[in-house]
């Protein structure tokens, strides 16, 4: 009977160091790491299984032991490259993830090339104010070749023989208000510029400077790149040429020893995302330059909605940046890093629904998760016989609080 207890609590010991490993595994959810979660898994029920044999104590404990051993080899943190004499070009500082990485990297040790819109803004003289005299900025509009070249001649001529170690392309805006038919054109074109064509033009710059050093190259994309976010067609759409371009990209630039990474952010306050002035300017903007027709087709109180939900979105989204910021460190120091880095809250178990589960299932999810619309169309409602009241049943498209139910009209 004492056999029999000791190896029921050796067989917990066992299952719980296993159960606790691939947990950790599943949480950090690296999608290119699902082998070794599959690898442990099976492992789990393989010893699960031994256990339910009823095993002998003694051989238990050594399992026991054995697991602890390499679940603590596996927990390691892998070794990092030393900082002393790495130099990083970074876009987008003014605010946000450059801002934060900026600041990040110049306390570590790097010698920071940080790029900015304005060098009499809020952002740039706070990195003056708070850096050491290591950073340097510099004024480049990513969208400009000329500004591109210049910030190029800049870096080479201070950097000397010395070399580029990164790029961190993380200059990146979203241009973007509401269904793929209802975005304007100019929200395409602007978020092409910015995202994919900015991006490329710097990568093709500074690329021989990062051959020279077998550098890095970071782009800061979005899971819209990848996966089917409603109302974010035109930010998706150029996050996905972003994406396509860094695994081409990685590939190529294999032989010369240059690490492509791209770097996947869950829902972050950055830029103007919080700012309720601009999505009153944007929402105002849309309803000016919409075809009327089109207008009526949808109505306002489809675009109101719309708005209110990116507004609601934008306020529940994490303040703290450093899951962002942690991840490019380590994508710089890693002695391998990863293709793909998964950074803040939910962003990993997003994409292991996307990879592994049924697209039905997860673009549901993902409605569900981002924008959870109950206002149909208005010419939609009409052929079906609807019409939108509010809570006291008078024929509005929306009350005081913005708050609107679907009814739909019964023959008498």
């Amino acid at each position: 009977m004492d056999d029999y207890a000791l190896s029921f609590w050796i067989y917990m010991g066992v299952m719980a160091v296993f159960v606790t490993g691939t947990l950790k595994r599943f949480l950090a959810a690296h999608v290119s790491a699902m082998p070794s979660l599959l690898a442990w898994l099976g492992a789990t029920l393989l010893v699960e299984r031994l256990c339910a044999l009823c095993m002998p104590a003694v051989l238990a404990l050594a399992a026991l032991c054995a697991a602890c051993w390499l679940y603590a080899a596996w927990a390691a943190p892998a070794p990092t490259l030393p900082v002393e004499g790495k130099a990083v070009f970074i876009t987008g500082c003014d605010t946000g993830f450059g801002h934060a990485t900026a600041k990040r990297l110049d306390a570590l040790g790097f010698e920071v090339f940080a790029t900015v819109l304005n060098l009499e803004g809020q952002g740039a003289k706070h990195l003056r104010s708070s850096c050491s005299p290591r950073l340097t900025l510099i004024q480049v509009d990513i969208t400009q070749p000329q500004q591109v070249q210049q910030a190029l001649i800049t870096t080479t001529s201070k950097l000397g023989m010395k070399g580029l170690w990164a790029v961190v392309n993380n200059a990146g805006v979203c241009v973007n208000f509401g269904d793929a038919e209802l975005s304007l054109m100019s929200n395409y074109r602007g978020c092409m510029e910015v995202n994919f064509f900015g991006t490329l033009s710097v990568t093709k710059a500074f690329l021989p400077l990062l051959r020279q050093n077998k550098g890095r190259i970071l782009n800061i994309s979005s899971p819209s790149g990848d996966q089917p976010f409603p109302c974010l067609a035109s930010y998706g759409a150029s996050k996905a040429a972003l994406n396509l371009f860094t695994n081409t990209l990685r590939h190529e630039l294999e032989p010369w020893g240059v690490k492509v990474c791209t770097i996947l952010p869950s829902a972050f306050k950055t830029g103007q995302s919080s700012n309720t002035e601009y999505w009153e300017k944007q929402y105002e903007h849309l309803l000016q330059n919409l075809p009327p027709s089109l207008l009526e087709e949808y109505g306002e109180e489809y675009l109101m909605e719309t708005k209110e939900l990116f507004q609601s979105h934008a306020k529940t989204a994490c303040e703290d940046l450093s899951p962002v910021v942690n991840t490019i460190v380590e994508a710089l120091l890693a002695t391998h890093p990863q293709a793909r880095y998964y950074a803040g809250p939910g962003v990993g178990l997003m994409y292991f629904i996307h990879s592994f589960f049924p697209s039905s299932l997860s673009e549901s999810f993902l409605k569900k998760l981002f924008m959870k619309k109950t206002v149909i169309p208005r010419a939609l409602r009409k052929q079906n016989g609807m019409t939108l009241l509010n809570h006291n049943n008078n024929d509005i498209s929306s009350n005081n609080n913005n708050i609107t139910t679907i009814t739909t009209k019964h023959p008498e």
